[in-house]
């Protein structure tokens, strides 16, 4: 059976009004729609977001039970993590009903959960048919729909992600986005007017960091010597991670500072062998500590702590890197390529490189890690930059959004 979806510009005046409904001072509970701990997903993210919006007034967050079949998702594993921060906040209320297999609690929250507004974080495919009729419900209501859209496209070409996100952003009154270029990508490949576009920032996501820790203990329970020099590249290994740059430019970086290591972490999305192969081929197998699996958050912290440089050798990309976000928040010295928004994660030209280019790669990395005051200038650039992207910086920009759909003006705490 076909089904086709027609569908034109969503019009809230092509929507019943409803009797009752009048402007306040401020909003009055904000609806956000996304995925929280324990669930993986978005939830760092939403973690922070959520809980710097609730400083401003309520919120009620839409999260899942279960959020798609394990065979849909390339890692494979779906596991829940528990090892995430407890969400205790006295303005914050989660309801955590969705799964992907049953229609009915899409319909319960999108027509029954009560908000000013639905804001809607936006990343992935298969969530389409559930953000569809949640969003749907919102707008019969008349209730303004805000989407933070994090992959304006896909890190790996896919013109179905673009067709549904064509559709989904029908429903939306106003678009935020972490980046210039997505701004200009709303823009261009989905005729999102101007104006109803923001960009804010990613923000770090400083839940990771523990105190009062002897990073000398950490790394050397991980295998790393108190000489040693540790290049991290951490997150799910996929093909536009750039990982075979990084090795090609790690096996000039080990001629020039022989104690170099190469710290890879992350949840395999793809065969490691082509990347194995290449360590063979370079005979850099005895520098090189891999960790091929996804870490809980609860352990995120133990892989920065023992890092001296974390790197970021993406071929393409279009967002602001959650990794790189957790790199500012622990200061780490960061060396990333020219795409997207992650020259905007450092503070110092010097340290963005072109992609794919693994001498320049390899030069780069050699000139920091060559002199300690190399690596203590760019922690205090990563400083610099973690301040422009606080989170309450992020809470006022996001509740300026909320305003403006509602035709309301800032007052008061907001």
């Amino acid at each position: 059976m076909r089904i086709h979806l027609t569908m034109g510009p969503m019009n809230l005046e092509t929507f019943p009004k409803l009797d009752g409904y009048s402007q306040k001072a401020h909003p009055q509970k904000i609806v956000m729609l996304g995925s929280l701990p324990p669930i993986r997903a978005l939830s760092s993210y939403c973690l922070e977001l959520a809980n710097t919006i609730a400083d401003l007034g309520k919120v009620r967050f839409i999260s899942f039970k279960k959020i798609y079949p394990a065979m849909v998702y390339p890692g494979k594993d779906l596991r829940n993590d528990h090892s995430y921060p407890a969400l205790k906040h006295p303005q914050l209320s989660v309801n955590r009903r969705l799964t992907w297999y049953n229609p009915i609690t899409w319909i319960i929250e999108g027509f029954l959960t009560k908000g000013d507004l639905l804001h809607a974080q936006w990343w992935s495919l298969p969530l389409f048919l559930i953000y569809g009729v949640i969003c749907l419900g919102f707008k019969l209501r008349r209730k303004p729909i805000i989407f933070t859209v994090h992959n304006t496209l896909p890190h790996e070409k896919d013109p179905l992600y673009e067709t549904v996100s064509r559709l989904l952003f029908r429903f939306g009154d106003h678009f935020i986005v972490h980046t210039a270029l997505n701004r200009d990508q709303l823009i261009k490949y989905y005729h999102i007017r101007p104006e109803n576009v923001t960009q804010i920032p990613h923000g770090p996501l400083d839940f990771h960091v523990k105190r009062h820790l002897h990073r000398g203990k950490v790394r050397g329970d991980m295998g790393f010597g108190p000489e040693e020099k540790v290049i991290l590249i951490f997150g799910a290994i996929r093909s536009y991670k750039g990982i075979d740059t990084a090795l090609r430019a790690f096996k000039d970086i080990v001629s020039s500072i022989p104690e170099a290591r190469l710290f890879i972490v992350g949840k395999l999305w793809e065969s490691w062998v082509p990347y194995q192969r290449l360590i063979d081929d370079l005979d850099i197998g005895d520098r090189i500590k891999t960790c091929l699996e996804y870490i809980p958050s609860g352990t995120v912290w133990k892989y920065f702590e023992a890092s001296d440089l974390v790197l970021l050798p993406y071929h393409n990309f279009d967002a602001q890197s959650g990794v790189g976000a957790i790199a500012l928040s622990f200061r780490k010295p960061l060396i990333v390529t020219d795409v997207g928004g992650l020259p905007e994660l450092v503070g110092d030209r010097r340290y963005v490189v072109p992609a794919k280019d693994s001498d320049v790669l390899a030069t780069t990395i050699v000139s920091c890690l060559k002199r300690s005051d190399n690596l203590a200038e760019m922690s205090s650039n990563a400083e610099k930059v973690a301040e422009k992207m606080s989170w309450p910086s992020i809470g006022q920009k996001t509740w300026s959004v909320y305003a403006k759909v509602l035709g309301l003006e800032m007052k008061g705490k907001a």
